[in-house]
């Protein structure tokens, strides 16, 4: 029997708003904001995002065999070609874009790496 529940996967970033913005034309949801250093995206899937202010903020490397990236998002989307167009167009960076596979790697705004995938 569970003693608790996820309650959000929360992201370290420069620019919480700016995260959510980038997070919500992805995924959709409502923003919530607790102050310029919390601010909630719900509504978009089963786990809620959030997005803390970390002024010293520094994204993990990747890929790099002296660090781990700690935690990524899989994503599913029907068509990752225009998916990756938006995802590029929004400020996220193409990280591994190996051709003939059903997903790829990318790095939101703030460096965190997510994947998007085909199923």
């Amino acid at each position: 029997m569970a003693i608790a529940a996820l309650r959000t996967i929360a992201l370290d970033c420069p620019d919480p708003i700016a995260l959510a913005g980038f997070y919500q034309r992805l995924l959709g949801g409502e923003i919530t904001a607790d102050g310029d250093d919390w601010v909630d995206l719900a509504g978009s899937a089963a786990v809620p995002l959030s997005f803390q202010l970390a002024p010293g903020h520094v994204p993990p490397p990747w890929p790099s065999s002296t660090g781990a990236q700690q935690i990524h998002l899989d994503l599913t989307v029907t068509d990752l070609e225009a998916t990756e167009r938006e995802v590029l167009a929004w400020g996220a960076t193409l990280l591994d874009g190996t051709e003939n596979r059903k997903w790829r790697v990318y790095a939101d705004p703030a460096g965190h790496p997510f994947c998007l995938c085909v199923d």
